[in-house]
Formats: structure tokens, sequence, C-alpha cells
């Protein structure tokens, strides 16, 4: 008797984190470092469109160096 194949899902890569917090500066998800509109897209894209992000995303900086001033700066005011 053979055993029947497992069922596995075919499911799209995604490089999300469920860290879902979008950068007020530059857009970018804090989590996956993707724009809105990619993750708004990414269950449409072609395969190829999804593994070309999914290269550039280690050189996207999702938090720009430096403080926006935090406490101090609110203090100023």
């Amino acid at each position: 008797m053979t055993t029947p194949p497992i069922w596995q899902r075919n499911e799209i890569e995604s490089p999300c984190v469920q860290i879902c917090v979008v950068h007020p500066e530059n857009r970018l998800c804090t989590g996956c470092n993707r724009s809105i509109d990619e993750i708004g897209r990414w269950s449409k894209m072609h395969p190829d469109e999804r593994s070309e992000i999914m290269a550039e995303l280690p050189t996207r900086q999702s938090i720009p160096k430096g403080r926006r001033g935090g406490r101090a700066a609110r203090l100023k005011r």
C-alpha cells in the first residue's frame, strides 16, 4: 500500500516578517523593506518580479540613519 502524497499549499514567497510598520519618510515597511505598492501588489506579481524585489531588499534601508528628535525634540516646543 502506498501512502498518498502530503497536500501542500503553493504559497507565494514573501519577505514579510509580521512587523508591519511603514516609515513615514521613505514609505518602506520597517519589517520587510517593501514599499506600500509592492506589498499591495505582491500576490498578483509575476514570480520573476517578486524574485527581483527579493534580491533587492537587502540593499534597502527602511529606517533612515539618525534620530528624528524623540523626547528632547518634543520638549523644545
